[in-house]
């Protein structure tokens, strides 16, 4: 069992000292001319405190810096006071015997009084909070900067990954001295609501006990948590109950919370104790910041401990009250001025008793002043105007007063909130996107409510300027992987399809050989096809294979540019009556207009025909071709037609219909005959036009 009321010898070499403190907030109010450098006074105090106690090392519980970026004046003040009071020549007299690579994942991935380039005779050991936690694209805090210099070991830091509870594991830094062994577990700031389903949830926060070895059992080992996390429990959901934490703990160092309770307390069943240093500078005027601040001297002997609190002298005094307006004898509703009268007394009163003797080698503070006025049957009054008398009296003469009213529910059921979870800093004000979604009952169809309100809150607090486009991102590259993931089967059926197409090719190729030999169409079992309802047999079938094929050929590179392989003569009206010309996009009239403008045309019936076509309506025609050259399914089909552009030549009797009109035999024959005469000008081979689809073109990728 431990108890913490030993005698120890301060000097033993078997005693471990620490010394604990918690939000030091440094930056606060640095653009105020009078609090501007509250904070660094009272980290100065810390580390002096350190020094004077000859502390083996100090540990922070989160929340170093008030701003998540901070200023460049605030990083050069922090830098300053750790290398005055870290960087020396004492000997370090502990020893950190865990995987420090784990411990502290950084580039160096050692404790930083290892490093042999730097003389570090004070360690300081600190988890993030909840401003200065880590963001952007690298995932960085402003703790880092410090860790890179060497000045601080930073330990506690989680990788949570994407969108989900996520899953961790807390390794500890296992320290020895002498016969004591400390194993000291971090875990900085998580989101309360994140953390609260990861406890919940089975296997998703993982506690590494350490090792036996050189004859420790585990049971030998001092454990000690240090967290940054809401401890008032407003809303279940965004705190952190302290029967989550594992049993076999010791000693639980609670950051967050600014008020004072620096007495461990014990928490029923759980055999550990906690303790709350608070913050070393008030950054919110409520009753729980007005109470004395202190640090903790922690001695640890074996499994036992001894607390000490150490008061610090050099924090800005500040007094709080509360008024009742309603329940005061001598103020008048109907009368302002008795009420100015009473509330310039009660301020008189707080600065006479907030005078106490400062620091030395130190002039004296002026005081924080507030006081909570309930107006209930009241006119409230200019805090602004009230504060002007008080200039140079105290330090925030502007917010002295503020004024509320008691809630009617509260009086009815006569509930008793504390104040301290009314008014924390961090929960004014302020509306989750998840609350809101409730509220109003949305749906978030494209982007989840968790990932929306982590980027809002990052956005706002730490002025993360890529959090909603870093937000997007992520989410569109999962679904970008699920997608893909997805469509891996139907790659298979597209290889399918592909093979198919290529064994109609080469069926194709062989057929166009074998009619280039003989005089003799050849029959294959693809004449017979069905094209848009109608049944059409003999020459008109081999208008459809040469309009898909050839174009795959094309593509693919199996058909040579010096021309195509032309039939016999005998079989060269049905080409040319469908195959080539609905390979190159129309009529054949059309094709020699468009694409041989300064070929003479041996042929007077294609001159004939060709009269009443402009170069004009021509040109108009070939892009319209050009631009309805996709076939109507996804991927080529042997044996169907596709829809062609209308086009506007005019042809007399004998010409072939438009492309995309219904059409009979009987005019299709009569196109035939009627184009015999310019075989002669056919035979020169002809460059084909480009044809570009984008299925054709993901058949060539292939």
């Amino acid at each position: 069992m431990v108890v913490h009321s030993l005698s120890l010898q301060e000097e033993d070499s078997d005693t471990l000292r620490i010394l604990v403190a918690t939000d030091c907030h440094l930056g606060y109010m640095e653009k105020d001319e009078i609090r501007r450098f509250d904070s660094f006074q009272a980290f100065e105090e810390i580390c002096s405190l350190a020094e004077q106690k000859k502390v083996d090392f100090v540990l922070l519980g989160g929340d170093l810096f008030h701003e998540n970026k901070p200023s460049r004046s605030t990083l050069v003040k922090t830098i300053e006071i750790l290398r005055r009071h870290c960087l020396n020549d004492l000997p370090v007299k502990f020893q950190v015997v865990s995987d420090q690579t784990i411990n502290f994942p950084n580039r160096f991935g050692q404790v930083n009084y290892e490093d042999p380039n730097f003389n570090v005779g004070l360690p300081v050991f600190t988890i993030h909070g909840n401003h200065d936690d880590p963001a952007g694209v690298d995932n960085l805090s402003a703790i880092d900067i410090l860790s890179a210099c060497n000045l601080v070991n930073y330990f506690g830091k989680m990788d949570l990954g994407g969108s989900g509870v996520g899953q961790i594991a807390v390794h500890p830094v296992l320290v020895k001295k002498g016969t004591t062994t400390v194993a000291l577990y971090g875990l900085g700031n998580i989101r309360d609501e994140r953390l609260n389903r990861m406890f919940q949830t089975p296997h998703s926060v993982q506690w590494m006990r350490p090792e036996t070895q050189d004859g420790m059992s585990v049971s030998d080992w001092f454990n000690i948590l240090v967290l940054h996390q809401n401890r008032i429990k407003t809303n279940p959901k965004s705190a952190i109950n302290e029967h989550f934490l594992p049993r076999f703990l010791d000693f639980v160092v609670w950051g967050h919370e600014h008020e004072c309770l620096i007495d461990p307390q014990e928490v029923p069943g759980m055999g550990f104790h906690i303790t709350q240093p608070g913050s070393s500078v008030a950054t919110s005027l409520i009753d729980g910041e007005a109470k004395p601040k202190h640090v903790l001297l922690l001695e640890i002997k074996g499994n036992q401990y001894r607390p000490n609190k150490i008061p610090l002298r050099s924090v800005r005094p500040f007094e709080y009250a509360e008024v009742v307006l309603k329940d005061e004898e001598d103020v008048d509703p109907n009368d302002q001025a008795s009420v100015l009268e009473h509330l310039d007394k009660i301020v008189r009163n707080l600065i006479e008793k907030s005078s106490q003797p400062a620091a030395s080698g130190s002039e004296p503070k002026l005081p924080l002043v507030r006081i909570k006025v309930d107006y209930s049957g009241f006119s409230t009054i200019n805090p602004q105007r009230f504060g002007q008398k008080y200039v140079g009296k105290v330090a925030n003469p502007q917010d002295i007063l503020i004024f509320s009213k008691a809630a009617k529910k509260r009086q009815a059921t006569g509930e008793n909130v504390d104040e301290s979870e009314k008014l924390r800093p961090e929960e004014l004000n302020q509306q989750t996107i998840e609350a809101l979604v409730a509220e109003n009952n949305l749906k978030m169809e494209i982007l989840p409510v968790d990932d929306l309100d982590i980027a809002l809150h990052d956005f706002v607090s730490k002025d993360d300027k890529t959090a909603f486009y870093a937000c997007l991102q992520r989410n569109l590259d999962e679904t970008r992987k699920k997608l893909n993931s997805e469509a891996e089967k139907f790659k298979i059926e597209e290889e399918d399809i592909i093979v198919k197409v290529g064994e109609c090719m080469q069926e194709r190729a062989k057929e166009i050989s074998l009619r280039s030999k003989g005089d003799t169409p050849v029959t294959s079992s693809s004449q017979n096809l069905d094209i848009r309802g109608k049944s059409v047999v003999g020459g008109s079938s081999l208008n459809t294979f040469s309009d898909d094929e050839d174009t795959r050929e094309m593509l693919l590179g199996t058909k040579k540019t010096s021309g195509f392989t032309r039939p016999s003569k005998d079989t060269t009206g049905a080409a040319r009556g469908g195959a080539s010309k609905r390979g190159r996009g129309g009529k054949g009239s059309l094709k020699q207009t468009t694409l041989s403008f300064s070929q003479s045309r041996s042929s007077a019936a294609i001159r004939s025909e060709e009269v009443d076509s402009s170069s004009e309506e021509a040109e108009e025609e070939a892009n319209e071709i050009v631009e309805n050259s996709e076939p109507e399914d996804s991927l080529p089909q042997t044996g169907r037609k596709r829809p062609a552009p209308r086009g506007r030549g005019r042809a007399r009797g004998t010409t072939a219909a438009k492309r995309g009109r219904k059409t009979d035999i009987a005019s299709i024959q009569s196109m035939v005959m009627s184009k015999d005469d310019d075989s002669d000008e056919d035979d020169k081979p002809k460059k084909p036009p480009p044809r570009v689809t984008r299925n054709y073109g993901a058949v060539r990728r292939r």
